[in-house]
C-alpha cells in the first residue's frame, strides 16, 4: 500500500524550495514570505509535472503551471533501474517510481523526501551539503564523498558552486544542472554561491568532459547539444 505523506509541508511559490514541518515566516532559501507558500496537498492539485523526453533514455521533469524558478529534473532510464537527477519541487503520487534520486546539490532537493516515502528510493547527497542547514529536515540514505558509480551512472564531484556540487554522466549524455546558465547565446557562471571557487572548479568539470563522445547536455532549465555547449563553456574558462 503506497505511504501518502501526512507530515506538514510547504512549497515556496516564488523558488520552489520545498519546507519540512512548521510553516516558517519567510523562506529559509529565497526569502519570500509566507504568503507566498501553498501547502503540499494544494500544490499536489495545483502543479503537474510533466515529462518531456530528452532522448530514447532521458527525459526533462517539470511543472506545468511553472512553480515559481523551478529547476528541471531529470529522470534516467539505465538498465540497473530508473534514477532521478535532482527532484521535482511539486509532489505528485502518480508519477512512474525511481529506484534512486541522485543530487547534483542540496538546493534541488524538491519534494524528494516525499518521493523516497512511497517508493523506498534511495537518496544521495555529498555529505559537504548534507551538512548544510536546508538539508537537515531531508531523508538521505547515503552521504558520499568520492567519485562513484551507481546504476551505471557516474557522478563526479567538483564542489564550486556548493561545496558538494556534483554532476553526473549517463552514457552520451551530462547532467550539469545549474553550475551555469545559457541567456540566449551566452553562458555565464552560477552568481549565486562562492565567485572564484566556482570558476576555479569549473577546469574539473572541464577536465572530465572535454574528451567524452558526449551529445547532449541537461542543465537547470535547458536541454542543449553538447559540441555548441562545451564550446560556449571553455570560452567562459578562458575569459576568466
Amino acid at each position: 500500500m503506497m505511504n501518502i505523506p501526512t507530515a506538514e509541508q510547504w512549497v515556496c511559490l516564488q523558488c520552489g524550495y520545498n519546507m519540512i514541518g512548521e510553516m516558517p515566516d519567510i523562506c529559509p532559501f529565497c526569502g519570500a514570505r509566507h504568503d507566498r507558500f501553498m501547502a503540499w496537498d494544494q500544490a499536489e492539485k495545483t502543479y503537474r509535472v510533466t515529462s518531456h523526453a530528452v532522448n530514447d533514455v532521458v527525459s526533462q521533469l517539470l511543472s506545468a503551471p511553472k512553480l515559481g524558478l523551478e529547476h528541471a529534473a531529470y529522470r534516467v532510464e539505465t538498465g540497473q533501474g530508473a534514477v532521478w537527477i535532482d527532484s521535482p519541487s511539486a509532489f505528485n503520487r502518480d508519477l512512474a517510481p525511481v529506484d534512486a534520486i541522485l543530487f547534483t546539490h542540496h538546493h534541488f532537493m524538491g519534494a524528494s523526501n516525499q518521493y523516497r516515502r512511497i517508493w523506498n528510493a534511495e537518496v544521495r547527497l555529498h555529505e559537504l551539503d548534507a551538512k548544510h542547514r536546508l538539508s537537515a529536515l531531508f531523508d538521505i540514505d547515503r552521504r558520499f564523498s568520492d567519485d562513484f558509480v551507481a546504476y551505471g551512472i557516474e557522478a563526479y564531484h567538483t564542489g564550486g558552486h556548493t561545496p558538494g556540487f556534483t554532476f553526473y554522466i549517463y552514457k552520451d549524455t551530462l547532467f550539469i544542472c545549474d553550475y551555469v546558465f545559457l541567456t540566449g547565446a551566452d553562458m555565464r557562471f552560477n552568481p549565486y554561491g562562492p565567485e572564484q571557487e566556482t570558476i576555479k572548479r569549473a577546469q574539473r568539470i572541464h577536465e572530465v568532459v572535454k574528451a567524452r563522445p558526449l551529445k547532449t547536455v541537461c542543465g537547470y532549465n535547458y536541454v542543449a547539444d553538447f559540441a555548441d555547449w562545451l564550446d560556449g563553456f571553455e570560452r567562459l574558462i578562458q575569459h576568466r
